[in-house]
């Protein structure tokens, strides 16, 4: 089984192959015993080569967006009948119809199993439950303490106004004050 990272990588991709109009789009989960290659490949088919190579263009978009992966190696690019893309756990396949029907990936991977992008999401969804209560499980359980209050620097600068103010007038009452003298005028 694949890691959580990578199926969503592969959730992405498929993704976007479905907002550029690609059709026929499958998953293959690849043998581990037959394939030292990849976990999965991901298969669609463009209409034109100009769209083969707008759905590749989007899928290094979304995946260097969203994860910052480059695929490893782009063959095809130029000609735009048949893109591969290596991501290393999975390898994208962008075909024309004919392309696509002359080489028969699926009938050569025999073995693989095909997943909708349902099955995908959903084995998606169970790794990060998976994920979410082995966290839960390893906590410990702590009682919560109460929330900090929050100061203002208002409230901050008021308070060392006040407690300085208090300060010059406790001084104040600590010293004795001290009589002027005055001169006496002499009577007249």
């Amino acid at each position: 089984m694949a890691s959580k990272e990578v199926n969503q990588m592969l959730a992405v991709a498929a993704a976007a192959c479905e907002d550029k109009k690609a059709e026929d789009i499958r998953i293959l989960a690849l043998d581990p015993v037959e394939s030292g290659l990849a976990d999965y490949f991901l298969i669609c088919t463009g209409m034109s080569d100009r769209q083969n190579v707008a759905i590749t263009d989007e899928i290094e978009l979304r995946l260097k967006r969203q994860f910052g992966v480059y695929p490893n190696s782009v063959e095809g690019r130029r000609q735009g009948e048949w893109v591969l893309m290596d991501y290393v756990d999975f390898i994208v396949h962008v075909f024309s119809v004919e392309k696509r029907a002359y080489y028969g990936l699926e009938r050569l991977r025999k073995s693989a199993t095909t997943l909708s992008i349902a099955d995908l999401n959903a084995q998606l969804a169970s790794q990060i439950q998976a994920t979410i209560t082995a966290k839960r499980a390893k906590k410990p359980v702590t009682k919560k303490k109460a929330p900090k209050k929050v100061v203002h620097a208002r409230a901050v600068v008021r308070k060392k106004a006040a407690k300085k103010a208090l300060a010059s007038k406790a001084a104040k009452a600590r010293k004795p004050a001290k009589k002027k003298a005055t001169k006496k005028s002499p009577r007249r």
